[in-house]
């Protein structure tokens, strides 16, 4: 089976958990500042994905960082995770689990890249029309290309809008080529 598959199952049943015991948010911040420290710490990582490695010096490791610190439930899961093999896949499982978090909380996700940086009334006009468009909570990032030149490049899932000058002139590019 495929890590994709295992991860999103994992995290589907975290879910379905945190749902039962009405801690969904609580449950999203504790797997956020698991995945946080698994991306800060590749030596953590390297622990964890190393079959020579001791399943209970795992456990002793995730206990040390986790235990106290994250909902006892989560802890159990990690340490779940570590007994079945499954301990490599976590950031794997952070990372389904917000994306899952995401479907269930109607929340969209939304990348804009601007040639220069976007006022907070055009943000605001901008989260709004892609909420009323897509029927949820939208979560704007932003960034900045200067390489655009003016316009923006809006991102949502795997729909994209490019209304960039740079976007437009390749475009014309292409056509005067084809011609």
């Amino acid at each position: 089976m495929s890590e994709f598959k295992v991860a999103s199952r994992y995290a589907k049943a975290l879910l379905d958990l945190a749902k039962e015991m009405q801690k969904v948010d609580t449950f999203k911040s504790d797997m956020d500042a698991i995945a946080d420290l698994l991306k800060a710490n590749t030596e953590l990582k390297a622990v964890l994905a190393n079959p020579i490695v001791p399943i209970k010096k795992k456990m002793d490791v995730l206990l040390a960082i986790f235990d106290g610190r994250v909902e006892p439930i989560i802890v159990d899961f990690l340490k779940l995770m570590v007994k079945k093999g499954r301990a490599s896949l976590l950031l794997a499982i952070t990372k389904e689990f917000g994306i899952q978090y995401n479907e269930y909380e109607h929340i969209i996700i939304a990348d804009v890249v601007s040639a220069v940086a976007l006022s907070d009334k055009v943000k605001s006009t901008l989260s709004s029309q892609i909420a009323e468009a897509y029927n949820g909570k939208v979560k704007l990032n932003t960034a900045i290309d200067s390489s655009l030149i003016g316009g923006f490049i809006l991102q949502i899932g795997d729909q994209r809008i490019d209304a960039s000058v740079s976007g437009k002139l390749n475009r014309l590019s292409r056509s005067f080529q084809l011609s």
